[in-house]
């Protein structure tokens, strides 16, 4: 006999289906909420035989977090497998059909959203993961990140609590999309080459640096670092390092006296038009302009 396949009903699920009414009234025309907000929010722990197949997809987005156990997951005839600490993200509109294993069956965590700027979330999150599925840290703090939004929801569904879910929706999916940024405190430090260089510069941000010493620094050549490093973060080693220079000139013109001279020398830079014209192009005006918007 076949096992019965189910959309819920598992001990000790959760789920929050946000009414048409409130959707419509607070959420579709809202100016902060409408770009992205929650339609409906759930937790499925040992989900034994759940299964779902939309053949025509759904006009929402689709996010599940698995925290245990296996699952799969087939989007527009492409398979993919889930396990633990893996995401899946499904775009609107998209035939899919996804299920749990039946030898260890996944405890899930699953939003369904979308908004005016969800799509654009939705193409940054797939363009990063380069697929459906993700591998992203076990962090306590996503969790409870997940249960702030689902209590809220839970609370009732006045406009605060609308507007928290929705902006924490937000956080939720960047630390989902920007695992090692959220992660980054929890492990102090993270050991990849594009890290320990940023490590190295903010160490000797006073001082002048060339791509073969940042280089040298991470243990591989010039060329091939500066690659990927352009890659990783849009930017090349150099122009990454004055941003960041400039980023700590903003903190010295913000909450000391120096004098752009002093500032300059601080951040290892001789010239001080040579530093100006620098900040300039960062911030888009020049130092002495700064400081005097930021005492306004």
């Amino acid at each position: 006999m076949a096992a019965t396949k189910k959309k819920d009903g598992f001990d000790g699920q959760r789920a929050i289906v946000m009414p048409s009414k409130i959707l419509s009234r607070y959420c579709e025309n809202h100016p902060v909420i409408k770009q992205l907000y929650i339609t409906d929010i759930g937790y499925y722990p040992n989900a034994l035989y759940h299964h779902r197949q939309r053949n025509q997809g759904i006009n929402q987005h689709i996010l599940i977090y698995c925290i245990k156990g296996n699952g799969w997951a087939k989007i527009s005839n492409s398979k993919h497998t889930l396990s633990t600490g893996d995401f899946l993200l499904i775009p609107a509109n998209t035939p899919h059909e996804y299920a749990a294993e039946e030898d260890n069956p996944w405890t899930i965590y699953w939003i369904h959203f979308k908004g005016a700027g969800s799509a654009d979330f939705i193409t940054m999150m797939l363009n990063r993961m380069e697929s459906h599925v993700a591998s992203i840290s076990f962090q306590q703090n996503r969790l409870h990140l997940f249960e702030e939004i689902y209590n809220s929801l839970e609370r009732g569904y006045s406009i605060d609590n609308i507007c928290y879910a929705s902006l924490s929706l937000q956080y939720f999916l960047g630390s989902c999309c920007f695992d090692n940024n959220y992660n980054y405190l929890t492990t102090h430090e993270k050991k990849d080459s594009i890290t320990l260089c940023i490590n190295y510069m903010q160490k000797h941000i006073d001082k002048t640096l060339v791509l073969q010493d940042i280089a040298n620094a991470v243990n591989l050549s010039a060329s091939h670092f500066a690659a990927v490093f352009k890659k990783s973060t849009g930017f090349s080693i150099i122009e990454y390092f004055n941003q960041m220079k400039v980023q700590k000139a903003c903190q010295f013109l913000q909450f000391t006296d120096l004098r752009i001279n002093e500032i300059a020398d601080r951040l290892g830079i001789e010239d001080p038009y040579y530093f100006s014209r620098m900040f300039t192009k960062v911030i888009g005006i020049p130092p002495n302009k700064y400081r005097s918007k930021k005492k306004m």
